[in-house]
């Protein structure tokens, strides 16, 4: 029979000083939950399968052997409770409790005994995701080759849609016959444990371009998801159908460093921070200066609270707790990935916060949800085209700063601009709506072109040579973000006539036409040569998504002084 054991009924209790000090425990006992009280399992049927799943439900991607005489003499000098049965895995079981019960041992109830065998211990691989250090017992993740797996999407570390890279682009998993087995591959594989879930129907959002995998048949011992059998053909599969993880981390106890404060929920709040000061450990908040949404994401994932929704520099309207006004850290600075704050670069014990802390202490709301936005980058590349444009037909395009800065010594009457034109089609595949950082209350009205800019730019158009510096640029505001297609099953939700409601639904997208205003680079001022193109949808991350990566579109072009070839356009 199967064993019926919750998470929280087993654990890996450290028996040696060494593996006591560490967060998370990664050696020891391994002992279970019996009628509220914590037994041993007598290690005499006990097999490496077994610790590979018990390694995995806290973790951690593979078992390792350990020093089996020091746990001997231990054993030797004290009294064990061991509980009444042995367990028999396969080791490719994502939890203990898909085991089969072993064994019934000598005695009964609260006096099974084990026969000169000591109590079964495990020793588990931190895994690439978590390597140790001497000061913490572990630190962020080492540099490894590049990986074949990513997860995307995912609010939480070790969570995501699952991205394969295949001859060079990365593409989705369909989810048929997707389970926990093949999850656990992805997750072993990116130096997590086994999967906590197998989640189909795109839940964590749905991605673009090819579907690489599909009917995967894993054994559970793969090194790799790619070495798993699998259905190259997708017939029959979308993004609708988009396979996800969500996977077993270790404890590493961040959430704790960490709290928020005086919100309306527990989703929002000023940031506090248990820092040490003069050889103690007190709360404090964040120096606000700075403070922005890739900040405010690092905090959300910490506390395990999803996305962030909004970041706040002044908090104010939450009354934190008094003796925690004081800043205790300044100067933070993220990339986004980080697992907790204090891996984001900061200030450390050298302070500085001239507006100070209180009132004016970092904030956050955090949503189990983002949107996500990506731009269609083939579009692009069939759509573009020069057009020499009379300067008489661009007064409002100069007054709005969509022109070079050439064009104001440009002639009115007789001067043109050369203009590179596209269309861009940008989808939300995230799983909420995008909607731009204000409210109508705070849209700007552009007299010229006569209508509201929601977010002054939401993208910017850059021309850059081959060594990456910028040669042209152009930006959009978005004036309009609306829903002008969607697909079969969704509803249009925004629309911008009337001044009405702006954003784009989860499942649409937005299409600024080639022959709108702005939406060009000026390149009259570039000579001919070899350049690279580039589109970045929400370059100062006003609005939160789930996932920035996907925001940068990047080309080949070639200019010959007449024409513009444009090609080998790919997201990231």
């Amino acid at each position: 029979q199967n064993m019926n054991i919750q998470v929280e009924d087993i654990r890996i209790r450290a028996i040696l000083a060494t593996y006591r000090k560490r967060v998370p425990v990664t050696e020891g006992y391994v002992e279970v939950k019996d009628e509220g009280t914590w037994k041993q399992i007598c290690d005499k049927h006990w097999t490496m399968k077994n610790s590979r799943v018990v390694c995995g439900m806290f973790g951690f991607p593979s078992e390792r052997k350990y020093n089996t005489n020091v746990y001997k003499m231990f054993a030797s000098r004290r009294k064990q409770h061991y509980w009444a049965y042995s367990m028999d895995c396969s080791g490719n079981e994502a939890h203990i409790s898909s085991c089969k019960l072993g064994n019934h041992l000598a005695g009964t109830g609260k006096n099974s005994s084990c026969d000169n065998g000591m109590p079964a211990v495990v020793s588990c691989v931190p895994g690439r995701a978590f390597a140790p250090s001497s000061h913490s017992g572990f630190r962020k993740a080492f540099r490894q080759e590049q990986p074949l797996v990513r997860l995307k999407g995912g609010a939480n570390t070790g969570e995501g849609r699952v991205e394969v890279l295949k001859n060079g682009e990365w593409g989705t998993v369909c989810d048929d016959n997707w389970n926990l087995v093949s999850a656990s591959v992805v997750c072993r594989e990116l130096g997590f444990g086994s999967a906590k879930e197998a989640i189909t129907g795109a839940r964590l959002g749905q991605g673009m371009g090819p579907i690489h995998l599909n009917e995967i048949d894993c054994t559970g011992f793969e090194k790799s998801v790619t070495d798993c059998k699998f259905n190259t053909e997708s017939q029959g599969c979308n993004h609708e159908e988009d396979a996800a993880v969500r996977c077993n981390v270790p404890a590493m106890g961040f959430q704790n460093q960490l709290r928020l404060s005086g919100g309306r929920n527990p989703y929002e709040g000023r940031v506090e921070v248990l820092a040490e000061r003069n050889g103690t450990l007190r709360w404090g908040t964040v120096c606000s200066h700075n403070w922005g949404t890739v900040e405010a994401m690092v905090v959300c994932r910490q506390l395990g609270l999803g996305f962030a929704s909004h970041a706040f520099q002044e908090t104010w309207y939450w009354h934190g707790d008094v003796s925690a006004n004081d800043v205790v850290m300044s100067g933070v600075k993220c990339s986004g990935t980080e697992m907790s704050l204090s891996h984001c670069r900061h200030d450390g014990a050298h302070v500085s916060c001239p507006r100070g802390g209180g009132r004016f202490g970092a904030g956050v709301s955090c949503s189990e949800t983002a949107p996500d936005l990506v731009l269609n980058a083939e579009l692009v590349e069939q759509t573009a085209y020069l057009e020499d444009r009379p300067m008489f037909l661009l007064q409002c395009a100069l007054e709005e700063n969509c022109l070079a800065s050439s064009a104001h010594n440009t002639s009115l009457t007789s001067g043109y601009r050369r203009l590179l034109r596209f269309s861009s089609q940008i989808h939300n595949n995230g799983q909420s709506d995008f909607r731009p950082k204000n409210g109508r209350h705070a849209w700007v009205w552009h007299d010229c072109h006569r209508h509201y800019h929601s977010m002054e730019v939401f993208t910017h158009y850059d021309l850059l040579n081959l060594n990456g510096t910028k040669v042209a640029e152009g930006h959009k505001a978005s004036f309009c973000l609306e829903d002008t297609e969607c697909e079969a099953d969704v509803q249009k939700q925004y629309e911008c006539a009337n001044f009405g409601e702006q954003g784009i639904t989860v499942g649409c997208w937005d299409v600024y036409r080639h022959d709108i205003d702005c939406q060009w680079i000026d390149i009259t001022d570039v000579p001919p040569g070899d350049y690279l193109f580039q589109v970045v949808i929400n370059p100062n991350y006003e609005v939160a998504e789930s996932d920035y990566s996907n925001n940068v579109m990047k080309c080949r072009s070639r200019y010959d002084g007449q024409r513009i070839w444009m090609y080998n356009c790919h997201i990231g």
